[in-house]
């Protein structure tokens, strides 16, 4: 058989790629922040939140903020890959960190919706 040659990504396209994932890191953070300060308004002025919903809401965006962080350093890498291989293996690193994270996230949230039904629950 012959040799397969070996392809390589060249710098220009990697440089490229770092680029568009800091703009989109940047866009991420704006979103972030407001989507903080909308969350804190709206805990501060709603009576009918209670603090199990609040928890939760909180939970929720801090695991979709590390979702995401996890996201941007997969592209970053993945910008960074030299060849196909090296592609290939990142993203199945990826992959597989990503489903035993969402496994535990979802795990966390499960408990923490029962505590809150728990406590929804009228008391005898």
């Amino acid at each position: 058989m012959a040799d397969i040659p070996k392809m390589e990504i060249p710098d220009a396209v990697r440089q490229l790629a770092e680029k568009n994932i800091d703009q989109a890191r940047a866009a991420y953070g704006q979103v972030l922040d407001m989507v903080r300060k909308s969350q804190e308004t709206v805990g501060r002025s709603s009576e009918a939140m209670t603090g199990a919903a609040l928890d939760l809401q909180a939970k929720v965006m801090r695991f979709t903020q590390d979702n995401l962080e996890a996201n941007f350093r997969l592209a970053t890498e993945l910008a960074r890959a030299r060849d196909p291989k090296d592609f290939f293996e990142i993203q199945s690193r990826h992959a597989q960190l990503q489903m035993h994270n969402y496994a535990l996230q979802a795990q966390e949230l499960g408990r923490l919706m029962s505590e809150a039904a728990q406590k929804a629950q009228p008391k005898p």
